[in-house]
């Protein structure tokens, strides 16, 4: 079934004077379940073009559309609240709060959710467990490892049970070994509870283990992969 649709995206930005595109005449379909990656060299808009999947920046031209509804003809408020139920988002860099353990950092989208704490503390603690930090989970993020607070980041996005996880480089700053346990425990999670998940990289062996492949070159889909 059809959870994402993109149709005819361009991508302008105003710098110094003129306008550069950042992505230009971009068009798929993904449907649930799937897993898709998004490769392409430095500055050929991946990111750009991730963020324009899971709402947050809007497309110059062109339409997102998530479970048949368009993205960008929501109203502002709609939008955050379609975004904070529908996706979960995986970064380069985990941005967890410096000052609270894994359990809370995990627990925390699931409050602004305005779900129960009991619930919420339950479903981290599982999720936790599940990425192999049952013993870390009263840990901070600066008592942790590069990879450790990966994995903390990955159990966050997945705290509201999104139906699509968005990861932007996940292992960027990670060692190749770290890197692939990482990625294990993004496929793991996301196929056992049945999620759709879109990843950004340029590490072209990780295209291997996806259902789709999505080539960017200039801003441009180059190759696809089905």
């Amino acid at each position: 079934m059809e959870i994402l649709k993109v149709e005819n995206i361009l991508k302008t930005y105003h710098m110094e004077g003129e306008d550069v595109r950042a992505l230009e005449d971009v068009q798929f379909t993904l449907d649930a379940g799937d897993i898709t990656v998004i490769l392409g060299p430095s500055g050929s808009g991946k990111s750009t073009l991730l963020t324009l999947l899971g709402g947050l920046s809007r497309p110059s031209f062109g339409k997102v559309l998530c479970k048949n509804r368009s993205l960008y003809d929501m109203p502002d408020r709609d939008l955050a609240d379609f975004r904070n139920k529908v996706f979960g988002f995986v970064f380069q860099f985990h941005y967890l709060m410096p000052e609270l353990t894994a359990l809370e950092n995990v627990i925390l989208p699931g409050q602004i959710g305005r779900r129960s704490y009991e619930e919420c503390r339950d479903r981290a603690e599982q999720l936790l467990a599940h990425v192999g930090l049952a013993g870390r989970m009263l840990h901070k993020p600066g008592e942790l490892s590069g990879g450790e607070q990966q994995r903390v980041a990955v159990c966050r996005a997945l705290m509201n049970r999104p139906e699509i996880i968005l990861a932007d480089e996940p292992t960027g700053n990670l060692d190749a070994r770290t890197a692939e346990g990482i990625h294990d425990v993004l496929w793991d999670l996301c196929q056992k509870e049945g999620r759709t998940l879109i990843v950004v990289t340029h590490f072209e062996p990780l295209a291997k283990r996806a259902d789709h492949i999505l080539t960017l070159n200039a801003g441009r889909v180059t190759k696809k992969r089905s």
